[in-house]
């Protein structure tokens, strides 16, 4: 999972200043929260023609600088953060690419692609090319300089046949900003529309700037007006006037989106597809407080306040409360400071992000019946610590309530749980689950509940019932993949 946005200012009416790259950069702060191992931004300038590329490990804000951006300006920027689950923490992995012939190119792209290793061997063993990285966006670029060296005479007529290639022969969930040198920006959603990508457009005096990105929140951001989603299986491109071009590359597939866009990894004040996250973990919430509700009511559980496990899951916790009629108290307080546990390299430092980024509110939990909500489990490890460090501060009793069905099955879109072994949920009953992390009960929302709560029929749920909507050919060469990133990992902390 990680966070993309290109920008781009019509080059033919600059009657008002501005800066893509600046603005790239302001975006990429509000998609922090969708990737932590690195950050970078490829500028282009229409006067100079020339590329301009910073990227490194850490985050956007360590990143970037007022020095380093100055040395970015230009009226088109791609951005990128990242959040690694295949490839390497090599500076040559680092996002946005590019490449110099036969023109100039960037990508950055949000997914995992799935028959990464047929295609990588196809083009270095079929067509003799040399893959430098360990990044499947070399992938794309390939495509990309074949159809620009086959029809160089005509750029959008070479721009859609890469595409199209791309979305034959990729398996997998991509979404895709890019700039050509002297041309414009463009972007590309895999035909399923897995991951989310937005397209929105600002006016300055007769300047007209667009822009692309994973979320909303960036658009708001930085003034931007909502045009709409780019849809599942769709080229745009936008030239340096600020014209728009719109080609859908594939038919008959349907959308769908993945589910956990809204159960966790989407700001709260972002909107994928139209439906508000705030307002689906509401849902999600009422949703879950009536499944809770039989349980209180037979006496079996008696929890005198609600209490979530921040951040993610408060917006649920608030609407469960109040379908409940109980307390909300904020028991457990959030080091601001601290990174998001989920996304974090490996379980190591999540276990250690948990010591850090908690600390709880004696006064609100000491010798309470606790209701605790969280938006998933994925390996246990981490309620384990929370019920730990409530019991110690003098929680009674906790209830643990979910507002995300139980993940069972891999993940093979850019979520880090490839390998199905490690999801506690597949191998114990709710009953099991709720004696290993040492809570009363677990109470997991329905998928019934969740697809009411998104208000979309289709979304991928491949992590909950195992039916994705690509072909997973290939999945193992990916777990394989995803495992050699993880040992690369513990050598580096050795």
């Amino acid at each position: 999972m990680c966070g993309v946005v290109g920008v781009l200012h019509s080059y033919l009416s600059n009657d008002v200043l501005v800066d893509a790259a600046y603005d790239v950069y302001r975006s990429l702060l509000t998609l922090q929260h969708r990737g932590q191992d690195a950050a970078g931004i490829v500028g282009y300038d229409f006067t100079t023609r020339k590329f301009h590329s910073h990227k490194d490990l850490g985050l956007v804000g360590q990143v970037f600088n007022e020095k380093v951006l100055s040395k970015l300006s230009g009226d088109m920027a791609i951005g990128h953060t990242r959040y690694a689950t295949t490839g390497s923490d090599s500076k040559l992995d680092l996002q946005p690419l590019v490449t110099g012939f036969p023109v100039g190119l960037g990508i950055a792209h949000n997914g995992n692609i799935l028959n990464y290793h047929e295609v990588s061997r196809f083009f270095s063993q079929d067509r003799g090319n040399q893959l430098l990285t360990n990044n499947d966006i070399e992938l794309f670029q390939n495509f990309w300089c074949q159809s620009f060296s086959q029809y160089k005479d005509n750029f959008l007529g070479a721009l859609i046949h890469g595409a199209t290639e791309i979305v034959d022969k990729l398996r997998g969930a991509y979404a895709l900003v890019g700039m050509v040198s002297d041309e414009g920006l463009f972007a590309l959603r895999d035909p399923n529309g897995i991951r989310p990508l937005v397209l929105g457009q600002k006016r300055e005096g007769n300047r007209l700037s667009w822009m692309v990105a994973s979320e909303t929140v960036s658009m708001n951001f930085l003034g931007f007006e909502y045009v709409r989603d780019v849809l599942p299986g769709e080229l745009i491109f936008i030239d340096k006037k600020g014209e728009l071009f719109s080609k859908i590359l594939t038919k008959g597939h349907v959308a769908k989106p993945c589910m956990f866009e809204w159960v966790y990894f989407s700001g709260a004040e972002s909107s994928i597809e139209n439906q508000s996250v705030y307002g689906v973990r509401l849902n999600l919430g009422i949703g879950l407080a009536k499944q809770v509700k039989p349980f209180i009511e037979s006496g079996e559980i008696s929890p005198d306040i609600v209490c979530p496990v921040p951040d993610t899951s408060r917006t649920s916790a608030i609407s469960l409360a109040e379908e409940l009629g109980l307390p909300y108290r904020e028991g457990l307080i959030k080091n601001r400071y601290t990174q998001r546990s989920f996304i974090l390299k490996d379980q190591e430092a999540r276990e250690r992000a948990i010591e850090l980024k908690l600390s709880p509110v004696v006064s609100e939990i000491q010798g309470k019946n606790i209701l605790l909500v969280d938006d998933s489990i994925v390996r246990g490890s981490t309620s384990i610590k929370i019920i730990k460090l409530l019991k110690k501060y003098g929680a009674k009793e906790i209830t643990l309530a979910i507002s995300c069905p139980p993940l069972k099955h891999a993940c093979f879109y850019g979520v880090d749980f490839p390998d199905p072994n490690q999801l506690v949920a597949r191998n114990k009953t709710n009953d099991e689950l709720a004696e290993y992390i040492g809570a009363k009960r677990v109470i997991y929302l329905t998928e019934e509940n969740l697809k009411k709560g998104i208000g979309l029929e289709d979304v991928c749920m491949g992590c909950l019932d195992g039916e994705y909507p690509t072909p997973t050919d290939g999945s193992e060469e990916f777990k394989r993949r995803r495992e050699e990133h993880k040992k690369s990992l513990a050598l580096e902390c050795l």
